[in-house]
């Protein structure tokens, strides 16, 4: 038996060698267009826990159920624009500690702390992007207005790193990344709206 989110394929397992031909075979029957995979179930079992080789290596003489759970794009879209609002808040925390230890003259610290925060920065602003490219956000000035905000400020940053000027880091960090990182929660919003507005219409 094999099961897409509750429904039964009407495909068999028998006509398959392996676990990987099955799979595809349902991702070319389209059982998963506009879909994300969750989990596979392979006899009642998450496959990646029991199964820990590939899927061609299981055969389709050891199976004897296969349920695929799935969720809309757009739904694990919205999903991941809440946990990039927690990020945000992450990132402001983050810019606080680093300025606080530069100020305490704990310099070895706040620039491991500090490039945490451009590691986890920069891969917000990637994220984002994707997010932004798939489903299109309406007002692009505010994005593209923040988005070359926050890359001027990683090269000014990178001239001050240089000259290593704790206190100075410590303004922009405070005084303009905090701020520029703030304004991203509405985009965020935002584009959460947007992605909403896109499932609606699909």
């Amino acid at each position: 038996m094999i099961v897409v989110d509750g429904r039964e394929t009407g495909l068999q397992i028998q006509s398959f060698d392996n676990l990987e031909q099955l799979l595809v075979k349902v991702m070319e029957d389209r059982y998963l267009e506009g879909r994300i995979v969750t989990d596979v179930l392979v006899n009642k079992e998450p496959f990646s826990e029991i199964y820990p080789h590939q899927a061609e290596d299981v055969e389709a003489s050891d199976i004897e159920s296969v349920e695929i759970v799935s969720m809309p794009t757009s739904e694990m879209a919205v999903n991941i624009t809440r946990e990039l609002y927690k990020v945000v808040t992450l990132m402001d925390h983050g810019a606080r500690r680093v300025a606080e230890l530069f100020r305490k003259a704990d310099d070895n610290e706040a620039l491991e702390v500090y490039q945490d925060l451009m590691d986890v920065t920069r891969d917000f602003i990637g994220m984002i992007g994707v997010l932004r490219g798939e489903f299109s956000l309406k007002h692009t000035p505010n994005f593209n207005e923040s988005a070359e905000e926050l890359s001027s400020l990683f090269s000014e940053m990178l001239e001050v790193i240089e000259n290593e000027d704790w206190i100075l880091l410590a303004d922009l960090l405070e005084f303009e990344f905090i701020p520029a990182v703030e304004r991203w929660k509405k985009i965020v919003a935002q584009l959460r709206e947007d992605i909403k507005e896109v499932a609606r219409a699909a």
